[in-house]
């Protein structure tokens, strides 16, 4: 790989160094093996799965004779066939496609604009949910019966998959439309953590008082929403739900297409949860190289063990530090190796890059605060406070957020 020298295996604490000696004493065999299967599973799906989209004799009687909208995109599929395609051959109505952020074919980088258009291979109206027109019209609506909802999310309340979701959810609820949901698996649905979101840091990339990973597929996710009462004036949405076969929440499902451009593999989708902080930093987490997300790096970083270049990318035209040599970490390995069974946010690399930064004063931008959902990360990050010390502050509304989540679970908890 050309942008990415000096690549190595980063051991960034005493407690990684020690978890993984234990392992290579105990047993190196066991060890290798792990590490194999890790490597192959980023190129395969759990075959015994089936996700809600491949059920269709459950779901086609209630969209047989009406008019139908679909919230799709590159994921959207039933086995390697889109959903759009498969319905039309079944004789579905398609009338129209909503797309959220990304495009429908999901190649449009984070915060690109994303215009309507006609999808060549079907003349259907694809209308963006991305933008500035974020929520469908009764325009949009009229003469649909039922919207179907089929988008592979990844658990975490800063991915606006979720967002776009509650706001079709409440088109429908307003306008009287049935609202159905093929659900999907969640990659990073074996755990949960992160500070709740405080309402005064609702936004776009997160609008609902949860954790920043949930551990909820975004059926069940929906069945929450409408539960609680938190579309607008507590409205009531018509939610229809397919859920999927043979999951439960402690498998570790490997997504078969990557969700966004640069979530590209697995090990960029364990460590999405705990890199998307550094969004509201000045530290780049890989964007514009072969490996978004599994990279951390800025051109001054202290005490880093390569070096990157970021240059334009599918997914990033404008990458930060475009052209720049970038001084950083990779954690490609660590991720497939550690991360996925870590089961919760890994703050070391925040919390030491902030002290490996020379100028510590321009460290944050005004984003973190959305995506982290509270003020007081920052704070604690200055303050140089432990991990644990940090968690402990996160664990009240954690559990209570447990009890809500509990009454609204389709499959076998991971707890």
């Amino acid at each position: 790989m050309k942008q990415v020298k000096n690549t190595y295996f980063h051991i960034p604490n005493m407690r990684f160094y020690l978890s993984l000696y234990f392992v290579l004493i105990l047993s190196a065999n066991a060890f290798s093996q792990s590490a194999a299967r890790a490597k192959l599973n980023i190129e395969k799906t759990d075959a015994d799965i089936k996700v809600g989209a491949e059920r269709t004799a459950v779901y086609l009687p209630m969209l047989i004779g009406k008019n139908i909208a679909v919230v799709a995109n590159q994921t959207s599929l039933i086995n390697s066939t889109s959903l759009i395609d498969s319905l039309i051959s079944l004789k579905i109505k398609i009338k129209k496609i909503f797309c959220p952020e990304h495009g429908f074919r999901g190649v449009a980088e984070n915060g690109e604009e994303v215009s309507n258009a006609i999808d060549l291979k079907t003349g259907l109206p694809i209308i963006s949910l991305y933008g500035d027109h974020l929520k469908p019209t009764t325009k949009d609506l009229s003469g649909i019966d039922v919207v179907v909802y089929d988008i592979q999310d990844v658990g975490v309340r800063c991915y606006t998959y979720v967002t776009t979701m509650t706001n079709v959810m409440e088109a429908c609820a307003e306008q009287k439309k049935t609202f159905l949901i093929l659900d999907r698996p969640n990659p990073n649905g074996y755990y949960i953590d992160g500070p709740i979101l405080e309402n005064t840091y609702k936004s776009f990339v997160g609008i609902h008082p949860v954790p920043l990973v949930y551990g909820m597929t975004i059926a069940e996710y929906a069945l929450m929403v409408n539960g609680e009462k938190w579309l607008a004036n507590g409205i009531h949405c018509d939610l229809k739900t397919v859920s999927c076969e043979n999951y439960v929440h402690s498998d570790w499902y490997q997504l078969p297409v990557a969700p966004s451009p640069n979530l590209p593999n697995m090990a960029a989708v364990y460590l999405y949860p705990s890199l998307v902080l550094f969004e509201g930093t000045v530290m780049s987490v890989g964007r514009g190289t072969d490996l978004p997300f599994q990279l951390v790096g800025h051109p001054k970083l202290n005490n880093a063990v390569l070096k990157f270049t970021p240059t334009p990318h599918p997914g990033a035209k404008k990458p930060l530090y475009e052209n720049q040599v970038c001084l950083g970490h990779n954690l490609h390995d660590f991720a497939l190796l550690y991360i996925r069974d870590y089961k919760g946010l890994y703050l070391y690399w925040i919390l030491s890059s902030y002290n490996d930064m020379p100028e510590k004063d321009i460290y944050f931008n005004d984003f973190l605060e959305k995506l982290a959902g509270t003020k007081t990360l920052r704070q604690q990050i200055i303050e140089k406070k432990s991990e644990e010390q940090i968690k402990a502050t996160w664990r009240q509304g954690i559990l209570k957020f447990k009890i809500i989540r509990k009454n609204y679970l389709l499959y076998d908890d991971f707890e």
